[in-house]
């Protein structure tokens, strides 16, 4: 098998309503972020006061700072090979979290597109909506909409996803995000499917 160096290049991606965590499967070369996270997490929010032109008062640093350090530990812990993208207008907010990984291609492109983003889910309560996607970097893929039951709950997950095979570098390309907060996704589904749109690959 031949082996696979291509990785997600997130350069296309307007940062202004993310924050991005790189993957943290590498422990033996991490990205500088997960050197001292809790640092990172704290400048990080420091960062957004500043952008955002607002006072965070005696405490607002240290609230969204422990918030980003929970989000890092929950949606990437030490292993995980995704990248992470933490959504919020406002530095309070509590984040949406969206995930993106890529994988070396495998089986037919069409099955495995619906595979990746559920398609097909016999847990989502109606018929998940399913459209064709298009990227200038990673070409025509497909998103998927459904609604599933939490797990132990009679609420609602509102589920996004999207994939791609990226025959040029043999490669699956897959976003996804859940949330409980129907509102809260659908208020940031346009940043999501501008994220989505800017992710490419490179391949050194």
């Amino acid at each position: 098998m031949n082996d696979f160096f291509a990785i997600l290049d997130i350069e296309h991606v307007d940062v202004y309503p993310w924050t991005v965590l790189p993957p943290r499967s590498d422990e033996d070369n991490p990205f500088e972020p997960w050197l001292d996270i809790a640092t990172w997490c704290r400048e990080e929010a420091e960062d957004l006061w500043e952008d955002r032109e607002l006072d965070p008062g005696p405490n607002g640093v240290d609230f969204v700072a422990g918030t980003l350090v929970r989000c890092a530990e929950a949606f990437s812990p030490p292993g995980s090979d995704h990248w992470l993208f933490l959504h919020r207008d406002q530095p309070t907010d509590m984040p949406l979290p969206v995930c993106a990984a890529i994988g070396p291609a495998s089986g037919p492109r069409e099955e495995t597109l619906r595979a990746l983003t559920l398609a097909d889910d016999p847990q989502a309560v109606e018929p998940p909506v399913v459209k064709r996607f298009k990227s200038e970097y990673l070409g025509e893929g497909l998103t998927t909409f459904r609604y599933v039951t939490e797990e132990n709950s009679s609420g609602l997950l509102a589920c996004a996803r999207y994939a791609w095979r990226v025959e040029q570098y043999g490669a699956d390309v897959v976003v996804w995000t859940a949330t409980d907060d129907i509102a809260r996704i659908l208020q940031a589904a346009e940043d999501i499917e501008n994220l989505a749109r800017s992710l490419t690959i490179f391949n050194p």
